[in-house]
């Protein structure tokens, strides 16, 4: 999974399941050893996303060829689409980045080069439908994350508004743990809390509302923060509102579809997680099984439609 493999003018730092983080190489000395922690010096960081596709905490095999650009190209539309929310990208004309080295020819359409920020280990999930795990913990508690909602919804039903449900951010090879918001006020401060919330709200929204123009609903999703190094402001990170972070459902089979299976089916990698779970049984033991040729190609797929959807011309 890890590709310690420098890229031009740029060191491999870390990788996640599907992305790459690399900083230039110049934050390296003469005999090869970091001068300090490299992610706390870089004032940017090359964000790379890879084509791996992830399942069950599992990286698998093969990847989705493809998919990184087009996480990579939805993320910057949404962005140019969120001009008052701040977010981490880096601008080559802005003077404090003009001495860094160039993002490599080979993985500029999926690469971002970001602004260095102080993450919040805090996912900021908002719901606007009930289905997924939201479902499962709305069954045995009638609510999710310490919000209780009205009796008898079933699965798909639309919430009566979008809620805020957020989840702490696991270590890598831990489960993320879904909390309630007094618990984010504890690990982050009310401030914060408070801002990651009504952001987190506010964007799900607008976005519900270009989504559904264009045929969409936005079921649910989920967002990442940092604080600005030099200005301290929350500023929307990662990538957003993509096949990966989100659940979209085309409007028309959701409101004629005959079927759950038929009216909710996502523009994400459920193919992948519903082989994978009828064809192993998830033995922390064992590797996964290879993904077979028709798996990988309906994932591509699913994830074309959903940016071709979204960025058409109206």
């Amino acid at each position: 999974m890890t590709d310690a493999n420098g890229l031009d003018g740029w060191t491999h730092v870390y990788s996640g399941k599907v992305r790459d983080l690399y900083v230039p190489t110049v934050l390296m000395t003469d005999d090869d050893t970091w001068t300090g922690d490299p992610m706390s010096l870089s004032p940017v960081v090359l964000v790379v996303a890879s084509d791996r596709v992830s399942a069950f905490d599992h990286v698998l095999e093969p990847a989705i060829p493809g998919k990184g650009a087009l996480l990579t190209s939805l993320t910057r539309w949404w962005f140019d689409r969120l001009p008052e929310v701040p977010n981490h990208l880096a601008y080559a004309e802005d003077d404090r980045y003009h001495d860094l080295p160039p993002v490599p020819a080979e993985v500029a359409d999926r690469a971002m080069l970001c602004r260095a920020l102080d993450m919040f280990p805090i996912e900021c999930v908002v719901r606007g439908y009930l289905t997924g795990s939201g479902y499962k913990e709305y069954v045995e508690t009638s609510g999710i994350a310490g919000i209780r909602l009205p009796e008898g919804l079933a699965d798909g039903d639309r919430l009566p508004e979008p809620i805020y449900t957020p989840a702490w951010k696991a270590p890598l090879g831990q489960h993320d743990e879904n909390i309630t918001y007094e618990r984010t006020v504890e690990l982050v401060g009310e401030t914060v809390a408070e801002q990651l919330r009504a952001l987190s709200l506010s964007v799900f929204t607008h976005a519900s509302e270009v989504a559904e123009e264009r045929g969409l609903i936005l079921a649910d999703t989920k967002f990442e923060f940092g604080a600005d190094r030099e200005l301290g402001i929350v500023t929307l990170a990662d990538e957003v509102l993509t096949s990966d972070s989100s659940r979209y459902w085309d409007l028309e089979a959701y409101l004629t579809g005959p079927t759950p299976e038929v009216r909710m089916a996502s523009f994400d990698k459920q193919i992948v997680r519903d082989w994978l779970a009828a064809n192993w049984n998830q033995d922390e033991t064992e590797e996964p099984p290879v993904l077979p040729a028709e798996v990988v190609e309906q994932t591509a797929e699913r994830y074309r439609a959903l940016v071709e959807r979204l960025t058409q011309a109206l």
